[in-house]
């Protein structure tokens, strides 16, 4: 009877013990399982945590891309309205200067026009007063301006405002010429040596000098019918030589011949009508 007990215990021992063992075994293979897909999943989650690592990284590069994009955007329109402004400017300036130059040129072809003409008012001169002594009278062209020198031996005497008969005939052959050259003003300007005189109503050279050219003024207007709207006299005494070593050439009677200032501004005008201008 004991030994049956006994190989029973040791059978139920023996089934209990391979039981056991094959728990462990399923057990050991689940724990396996388990470890692998863990791994697995770990695998997994550093790939996901690599992807939104990236995509963090990817999302700031596009983030900064939008970004110089929109400056970009932003100095193409600034670069645009500077350009803009540019053209409007340069379109100005190039406005401007063919502004200018058309003035230019304008004020040039007035300035020619008015050298023509005091060429022919001096060739006029000269022809009507060429057989005179060139020591005597003189005529130039300076700054635009016509010069009529005439001596002081050749109009009055020594100390005297009184006009010479023998100048009367060189007055009447200048009064011809600006009595045909309606265009132009002039002045008589009375010049003295630098020495000091004075006698009778003559204080000193500035009456003399401005008593000389009225004397002229007047025998141009009443002996010869000069237009005395278009003359001036003046006196300079001896403020203005001519040398200074030969007094005897500072002491002369000049008239200054210039177009009216109206006139040379009528030459402007014309030239604006000039078709080669326009």
């Amino acid at each position: 009877m004991k030994k049956i007990i006994l190989g029973c215990l040791g059978a139920t021992l023996l089934l209990s013990s391979c039981v056991s063992q094959k728990k462990y075994a399923d057990l050991e293979a689940k724990q396996q399982q388990t470890q692998e897909l863990l791994s697995s999943a770990s695998d997994k989650l550093n790939k996901c945590l690599e992807d939104t690592a990236r995509l963090q990284l990817l999302e700031d590069q596009n983030a900064y891309l939008k970004a110089n994009n929109q400056e970009l955007i932003n100095n193409l329109g600034n670069l645009t309205t500077l350009t803009s402004k540019g053209a409007d400017n340069l379109e100005r300036s190039l406005e401007s200067l063919k502004e200018k130059d058309l003035t230019i040129r304008k004020l040039n072809n007035a300035v020619t026009r008015r050298d023509s003409v005091n060429l022919a008012l001096v060739q006029s001169l000269k022809g009507v007063l060429g057989n005179l002594d060139d020591e005597d009278i003189e005529i130039n062209v300076e700054k635009g301006v016509v010069f009529v020198s005439i001596s002081d031996k050749l109009l009055f005497n020594t100390g005297s405002y009184v006009v010479s008969n023998k100048a009367k005939s060189v007055l009447e052959k200048v009064a011809k010429v600006v009595n045909n050259k309606p265009d132009f003003e002039f002045m008589v300007e009375g010049h003295t040596d630098e020495r000091s005189f004075a006698k009778g109503d003559l204080v000193d050279n500035w009456d003399l000098s401005v008593k000389r050219a009225t004397s002229v003024v007047r025998i141009l207007q009443k002996d010869f019918g000069v237009d005395p709207k278009r003359m001036t006299a003046a006196g300079r005494a001896e403020f203005v030589p001519v040398s200074a070593t030969e007094m005897s050439k500072n002491r002369r009677t000049r008239i200054v011949v210039l177009p009216k200032i109206d006139q040379f501004y009528n030459m402007i005008e014309e030239g604006l009508k000039d078709a080669a201008i326009n």
